[in-house]
């Protein structure tokens, strides 16, 4: 008989973060109060719904995010670093507040490749990690849900992948809000549908993100 398991990829929730820098893996960022009510949202989201396993990237934001949804299901909150942020050069670098920070020559040697991308951990890796992930929890909650709280980009490069689109995109297209549900549908190992829903959407005009993508939250520019 065919299983039907659902992978929810969960965002994390807003961040706190003065400096408005890119984060990165950096540890030490924890959410905002606004970002722990995104977490309870989500929570409420998956009410009812089957979920077996809960995995979370080890960073503080997304396990802090995770655990609304561990206490309502009284399941515990596994870490899996496949499914961390992405590598990034620029990592505690504030790009929004000036954009011509970017243009620095001392950045030029990391532009030489822009589909891999240089600057930072390849999408083919992104890819490659995530997707063993993602057979783990198919294991694990396999007939049932998993909800794996990771970040954006790795989120949007998975979904980029199976949906058959460019892994090299423009971050501000990104269809992954803060606290966002990319959903992916198997029966038994086959992909069958990909779904995509915003839980706290309602909190996104209060929120700040460093990097919005196509959400209403505002750009994180710092102080």
């Amino acid at each position: 008989m065919s299983e039907l398991t659902r992978i929810h990829l969960v965002r994390h929730g807003e961040v706190d973060n003065p400096s408005g820098e890119l984060y990165g893996r950096q540890p030490g960022f924890h959410l905002t109060q606004l970002g722990h009510d995104m977490a309870e949202v989500v929570a409420e989201h998956f009410a009812g719904h089957d979920i077996r396993a809960i995995i979370a990237s080890p960073l503080e934001r997304a396990c802090e995010t995770a655990a609304p949804t561990a206490k309502a299901t009284g399941l515990p909150i596994l870490t899996d670093e496949r499914i961390i942020e992405a590598g990034n050069k620029f990592e505690g670098v504030n790009v929004n507040k000036n954009r011509l920070v970017l243009a620095s020559p001392k950045y030029w040697p990391w532009y030489t490749n822009p589909f891999e991308p240089s600057w930072g951990e390849p999408y083919t890796e992104i890819v490659d990690r995530f997707s063993g992930a993602i057979r783990r929890a198919l294991t694990l909650a396999e007939g049932g849900e998993a909800v794996l709280v990771s970040h954006q980009l790795p989120i949007w490069t998975m979904r980029s992948f199976v949906e058959g689109w460019s892994l090299a995109h423009d971050p501000r297209k990104r269809q992954c809000a803060l606290c966002s549900v990319t959903t992916l549908t198997f029966i038994d190992r086959q992909l069958t549908a990909v779904g995509y829903e915003e839980p706290a959407a309602a909190l996104l005009a209060s929120a700040r993100d460093v990097t919005p993508g196509q959400s209403r939250a505002a750009e994180n520019k710092g102080k």
